[in-house]
């Protein structure tokens, strides 16, 4: 019989070995201010996220990144979607943010007033309406103001009709693109470089009161679910040494996660955004339940077996449960890993810590949380007198 609990200084090695590296570039990350370690996304940092589809099917996302740096915005990222369309997130809070002046022209336009809707003939274009985009509505305007106001009119259909032709009514699909602002330049920059844009999915803007606001919900999740976790597991199992080697091997399959994602965000800046934290409280959950599987064995065999020391009912119960627990992970593992090789790139990075999270979560269940237990019990019985099998410590002759 396999001895696990004999071997768990080994097992704690190998632990140590998996957290520490990703623990230092987890502290470094306020050390360096962000430089090294988590790279966070726009989620919690503030910015703009565009997705955008290309008529031409051929355009990389190189080419999109290079047209960004021309109008001087050097940290674009662009990821490119299953379904053909470009995710283009950038840390730029401002950039989305569209002239204050263009805000009456808009409204106005429809009220029909002739003095002031017929000046600006392309700001109808941001918000378009059923009732601004038909030709014979202009027409009493423009007869109204002259011949002056004729010309723009007439001249407008290459780029303003274009936008509202194409949106009279904005579907999630095929949004309106926007025509003012550093976002309208950078798209007139976009087509004229690489062709034109064949529907605009979304376009927001995260601001930094937003972002702050998230990063304080994520942590304060992860807290409530760890002390949740502690306290149902100690009144379940009625011993406090239950609940917190369950939560101690909870934090080692988080600090292996986020320390993957900080290693990774160091060398190649990939980057968590909210759906890590969905991943996180996913592993979490995934841990606990494996570890009360052990725990529960646990507890029956030491009723089946009162004569026999803890170490070697905890070890019984870790032999009996370890074929469930590989098989259950077996199969999440499975379905991840295609997930992670044929899905779309938008879940790439959530997938992937959802696969570190469950591969480490039956690990530290099987070799960190039963082991703990035995450590923790045995300084017990040395500390009230007993020996680890539960007889009275022999006192050394005098």
């Amino acid at each position: 019989m396999f001895d696990v609990i004999g071997k768990r200084r080994w097992f704690f090695l190998f632990s140590g070995l998996l957290t520490i590296p990703g623990l230092i570039f987890i502290l470094l990350t306020p050390l360096t201010g962000g430089a090294v370690g988590l790279q966070f996304s726009i989620d919690y940092t503030g910015g703009t996220d565009w997705e955008i589809r290309f008529t031409d099917q051929n355009v990389s996302a190189n080419q999109i990144t290079s047209v960004f740096v021309a109008q001087g915005i050097d940290d674009a990222q662009v990821i490119s979607t299953s379904d053909g369309y470009y995710e283009i997130r950038t840390k730029t809070a401002s950039l989305g943010t569209p002239p204050p002046s263009e805000a009456p022209a808009a409204s106005t336009g429809p009220s029909g007033s002739a003095g002031t809707s017929a000046a600006p003939s392309t700001s109808v274009a941001p918000t378009p309406s059923p009732s601004a985009s038909p030709s014979p509505s202009a027409s009493p305007i423009a007869s109204s103001s002259g011949a002056a106001t004729a010309a723009p009119s007439g001249s407008a259909p290459p780029g303003a009709a274009g936008v509202v032709g194409a949106s009279p009514s904005p579907s999630p699909g095929n949004q309106a693109l926007p025509t003012t602002g550093k976002f309208g330049a950078i798209a007139t920059a976009l087509q004229a470089a690489l062709g034109p844009i064949d529907g605009q999915r979304t376009l927001t803007t995260v601001g930094p009161v937003i972002s702050q606001e998230l990063t304080q919900q994520a942590v304060l999740l992860v807290i409530l679910g760890s002390i949740g976790i502690l306290a149902w597991m100690t009144f379940r199992f009625r011993d406090v040494k239950f609940g917190a080697t369950a939560l101690v091997a909870l934090l080692h399959d988080v600090v292996v996660v986020v320390g993957t994602f900080a290693i990774l965000g160091t060398f190649f800046k990939v980057e968590i955004d909210a759906l890590f934290v969905t991943a996180m409280l996913t592993v979490i959950g995934f841990s606990v339940h494996d570890t009360i599987v052990v725990y529960d064995r646990i507890r029956e065999n030491k009723a089946r077996h009162a004569g026999e020391g803890f170490e070697q009912v905890v070890n019984h119960s870790v032999l009996q449960t370890f074929g469930r627990s590989i098989n259950t992970s077996l199969t999440v593992v499975v379905t991840l890993t295609a997930l992670l090789l044929f899905g779309g790139a938008a879940i790439r990075y959530f997938v992937l810590a959802l696969l570190i999270g469950i591969v480490s979560g039956t690990y530290s269940s099987i070799f960190n949380a039963s082991p703990l237990l035995v450590v923790w019990q045995n300084w017990e019985d040395r500390r009230r007198g007993r020996s680890p099998a539960g007889r009275p410590a022999r006192r050394p002759a005098s």
